[in-house]
């Protein structure tokens, strides 16, 4: 064997080895019934074409490699974000190893959550049991405050009834009769993430503001002067949520974030392990009831969220992950006209300092054609910000993404010059991008990890920003938001430009007269 201790190879290296490289000749030839080079190659090149661009688009039965994930991931992300609150997912334990793995990867942090480990007897006979067991275990076990409870897709094939399964355990003693146990059905075969998001961030405020799913008064809204802010499943949580804390500090306005899981994905490494740090309060989020308005920076991630709170008198306000100036401009300007406070110096001085940036940079961006993909409102926030610099974003695919939102996006982009020949792509997969990077070609793609695949197969240049970033360390404690988190946006896409000037220009006395010091 090419490994032992004595001379530990890393896998880049040990697979290179002969003993390695026999081995996956032989894998293929044997039991990947391979084709002949050539004419693999002729199919290869076919699927670069007009021709299969048609048939690609025209598949209705298939989906591949999707941008999105399923519903119950974003319920875990938006129950993490309540103090002391585990989540508990009623269905199987590899469901609940995804939803942690995917987590942990991205924010280099534990997540921690529970399953009900429904087996095959409970697709059977009901999962209530496991529901009994599981939230005993749960209670006694980690000492949460709040468990919140959703599902995966065996629990709502079979039809479990979460509302009779918790009040069931509950008189069965798995938990007090007054313990917060709120819930959210999260099939997993519709929707995506921020449908999860949705649904949960709606099932826990509506657990404390209509009465604890009716077994005690429903509260009376006492109309305040503060706003509740809710972020949206977002990547950079970490960065965003504490930015978006420092703009309120500035303005000196009265808030609560409802979902802030920006300490629970940054613990620090002292000694002590964290199985929950931060969070919103559970008085916090009871008390949101009376807050003056509510505002959303995703829209798309809070329909059903946003909806039921303005049946509570609230003025509920959406954005589309607002990014650049004048996504910052109107985020401000509507936090400023809701609370009467004005938008502080320090703030238009860093407005300024970010158009200033833009000024320097501007002739580096203009007229870079990209492609995005990712979540609709991300999608919509990096295409404003695009046209912004003057750039032209080409394709914008969002798979989770609807008609209502590439009727927004073609909207956005005729609104500007440089959105001529700019398209939408609603639900549509990574497998319709690569068709669309191979006929119109442009210059940038910018979206997540699952990207770089594209990037080496079309040669397409990848800028990672959007969920999950696997394959790079830490990008999740900027923001994105504000006009610092703009200047970050900023900074990595004319890194990236700046990279590949340098990789096209670098040949010594044939290209490397480009290969300059300044840029």
């Amino acid at each position: 064997m090419p490994q032992n201790p004595e001379n530990v190879l890393d896998h880049m290296t040990l697979f290179r080895q002969p003993e390695y490289t026999e081995m996956f000749e032989n894998k293929k030839k044997n039991f990947e019934n391979p084709v002949a080079d050539a004419e693999l190659e002729r199919v290869r090149e076919w699927t670069k074409t007009d021709e299969y661009r048609e048939k690609n688009f025209a598949r209705e039965a298939l989906t591949v490699n999707p941008a999105k994930a399923c519903q119950p991931l974003g319920a875990v992300f938006a129950a993490v974000g309540f103090e002391q609150t585990l989540p508990f997912v009623h269905g199987s334990q590899g469901c609940v190893a995804y939803y942690r793995s995917h987590f942990s990867r991205h924010f280099k942090e534990p997540t921690s959550c529970v399953s009900s480990s429904m087996t095959e007897d409970a697709a059977v006979f009901g999962g209530l049991n496991n529901m009994i067991d599981g939230l005993a275990n749960t209670y006694n076990m980690y000492k949460p405050k709040m468990i919140a409870v959703s599902t995966t897709c065996m629990a709502e094939v079979i039809g479990d009834d979460l509302n009779a399964f918790i009040k069931t355990a509950k008189e069965k003693g798995s938990v007090p009769q007054e313990f917060d146990v709120p819930f959210a059905h999260t099939p997993a075969f519709v929707g995506s993430h921020i449908t999860g998001y949705d649904n949960v961030m709606k099932g826990i405020v509506e657990h404390f503001w209509d009465g604890k799913a009716r077994t005690e008064p429903a509260l009376e809204r006492v109309p305040g002067e503060k706003i509740n802010f809710i972020g949206g499943f977002d990547g950079y949580t970490v960065g965003n949520l504490r930015e978006i804390k420092r703009i309120f500090n500035s303005m000196q306005v009265n808030y609560t974030i409802l979902g802030d899981n920006s300490d629970v994905w940054d613990t620090p490494t002292d000694g002590e392990f964290r199985m929950y740090d931060g969070g919103t309060t559970l008085e916090e989020a009871a008390n949101a009831l009376h807050a003056k308005a509510t505002i959303s920076m995703q829209e798309y991630n809070t329909e059903k969220t946003l909806k039921y709170i303005e049946t509570k008198g609230q003025e509920v306000v959406s954005f589309n992950h607002p990014l650049g100036v004048r996504g910052t401009d109107e985020f401000l300007m509507a936090v400023s006209r809701i609370t009467g406070k004005p938008i502080s110096a320090e703030l238009t001085r860093e407005r300024g300092r970010l158009i200033d940036a833009i000024a320097d940079s501007n002739a580096h961006i203009h007229g870079k054609k990209f492609a995005i993909y990712g979540d609709p409102d991300l999608c919509l926030g990096l295409t404003a910000f695009l046209l912004e610099l003057g750039a032209e974003p080409t394709h914008v695919l969002s798979t989770n993404g609807g008609k209502p939102w590439a009727e927004k996006v073609e909207k956005l982009l005729a609104s500007s010059p440089f959105g001529k020949d700019c398209h939408a792509y609603a639900g549509k997969d990574l497998w319709h991008m690569r068709s669309l990077l191979f006929t119109e070609p442009v210059d940038f793609l910018i979206g997540n990890t699952y990207g770089k695949y594209l990037d080496r197969d079309t040669g397409t240049p990848l800028i990672r920003i959007g969920f999950p970033i696997f394959d790079r360390h830490h990008y999740h404690r900027y923001p994105v938001w504000g006009y610092q988190g703009a200047m970050n946006v900023l900074v990595w896409i004319l890194d990236k430009i700046f990279d590949e000037i340098d990789r096209n220009t670098n040949v010594v006395a044939k290209s490397d007269y480009s290969f300059d010091i300044i840029r």
